[in-house]
């Protein structure tokens, strides 16, 4: 079955400073006055004062959000933000994969946007979900998390600078999915002329528009791409890299590994699995290895 054209494209310099306590996730509000767009970046129309008309205007579309979720690898009580939130359109998508020991952190940047996926959370009762607003490039997100989501967020895509920021928050191997439109191919003309007027009120800038994965993938690894709508979408999975192993030290002339010296207190653990973090999934493994080795 081909795959719904996706028109769903959200504001660049989403994303929120966010807390996950030691139990889950409440709901926090934003503190203060709600933040701005940064000056000199103009907000779409879309998801300003058109924003309570966002659902009606995207609604046919979900079965597309979906897809992109699905393809995101995450288990039951891990963290995930979901970047460019929106009206909150993929939380319960996403929680269904996490459950109720799970998480979700929800970053958006237009005030409207994300005033309506508050409305939508206290609605449905999530106590595991919190949305705060603010810009990708610049947020501070105090959680380091087990996967992201960039869902129909195309200008968010095309900032290095805030994508380097989301994935600065994610544990080493954490899972990222992304979706969103693309230009089909040259000679399918009457696709991409659709493709454009039903994107048109969602992108600040059809920059990148070819191939709107360029910079993520360059930041990521286990990079896959299929394409939907008859190329006119995409559906990406990938990554956060992991650190280089160093190499062990050797007693020199004998090629055999020096003793590490003795520190007091501390018990070496296995590497973590992909589905473990320094939050929910991690607590198992504290106890049961008795300690937990946390990279600074």
């Amino acid at each position: 079955m081909q795959m719904r054209r996706e028109v769903m494209n959200k504001p660049a310099d989403t994303a929120v400073a966010a807390h996950l306590p030691a139990q889950g996730v409440t709901q926090q509000p934003a503190q203060g006055v709600p933040q701005q767009p940064a000056q000199g970046v103009t907000q779409q129309p879309a998801y300003g004062d058109e924003a309570r008309f966002y659902d009606r205007r995207t609604g046919a579309f979900q079965s597309y959000r979906r897809a992109i979720v699905k393809a995101l690898p995450v288990r039951p009580g891990e963290v995930v933000l979901d970047v460019g939130c929106g009206t909150g359109l993929c939380c319960g998508f996403l929680l269904e994969k996490v459950g109720p020991q799970g998480g979700v952190v929800g970053i958006e940047e237009s005030p409207e946007m994300a005033a309506m996926a508050r409305e939508r959370i206290a609605h449905e009762g999530w106590r595991n979900v919190t949305v705060v607003q603010s810009g990708a490039e610049d947020a501070q997100i105090a959680v380091t998390a087990d996967a992201a989501l960039f869902c129909a967020v195309h200008d968010i895509l095309q900032s290095p600078d805030a994508l380097r920021n989301v994935l600065d928050h994610l544990r080493p191997g954490a899972r990222v999915a992304a979706g969103g439109g693309k230009w089909a191919a040259p000679w399918m003309v009457p696709v991409n002329l659709q493709a454009r007027v039903l994107h048109a009120p969602f992108v600040r800038s059809f920059e990148g528009f070819d191939r709107p994965w360029n910079h993520l993938e360059q930041l990521i690894e286990d990079v896959h791409v299929r394409e939907v709508a008859f190329g006119s979408g995409f559906i990406l999975t990938g990554r956060r890299r992991r650190p280089p192993r160093s190499a062990s030290p050797a007693v020199a002339g004998r090629g055999r590994v020096a003793p590490r010296p003795h520190q007091a207190g501390v018990r070496s653990v296995p590497p973590l699995p992909d589905s473990t973090d320094q939050h929910a999934s991690s607590r198992a493994l504290a106890n049961n290895c008795g300690a937990l080795m946390q990279a600074p």
